[in-house]
């Protein structure tokens, strides 16, 4: 299941989340639960919730990009080290950085079924260039 589960992960993640609305069903479980730790605290989602995120990701972004640099499988779970760019509409031609992640899934019947993450803002003082080089993808 390993190698199944990582493809469902690395397929969710490379997906075009802004553009393509069939995404969400195809990846996430309707039973879908993330716990998500930041630096607002502890936020506990599930599949309307994730919906509704994305929703308004949607509304405020011109594009988004993640770039992988870590993802693991051990059996059904997959762990995922990853940051997040972003365009803005009001500047589509820059790019920022706007936050690191880590995220261990758990896939059943091949969705994203229950998750766990740690997410960190992008600072001035990060070196994104040395920490995010692809190790194991």
């Amino acid at each position: 299941m390993s190698n199944r589960a990582k493809e469902v992960v690395r397929n969710f993640y490379s997906s075009n989340i802004l553009k393509d609305d069939s995404v969400l069903e195809r990846f996430f479980h309707p039973e879908l639960v993330l716990i998500w730790n930041s630096t607002d605290g502890l936020t506990i989602m599930n599949f309307d919730d994730i919906i509704n995120f994305f929703s308004e990701i949607r509304r405020t972004y011109h594009d988004l990009r993640v770039e992988v640099s870590h993802l693991l499988a051990d059996d059904n779970h997959v762990t995922i080290r990853y940051k997040y760019y972003i365009r803005t509409i009001e500047n589509p031609d820059e790019e920022l950085g706007i936050a690191h992640f880590i995220a261990i899934w758990e896939v059943k019947d091949d969705k994203l079924y229950r998750g766990y993450q740690v997410s960190q803002p992008v600072t001035d003082k990060d070196d994104t260039n040395e920490s995010y080089h692809k190790v194991k993808v």
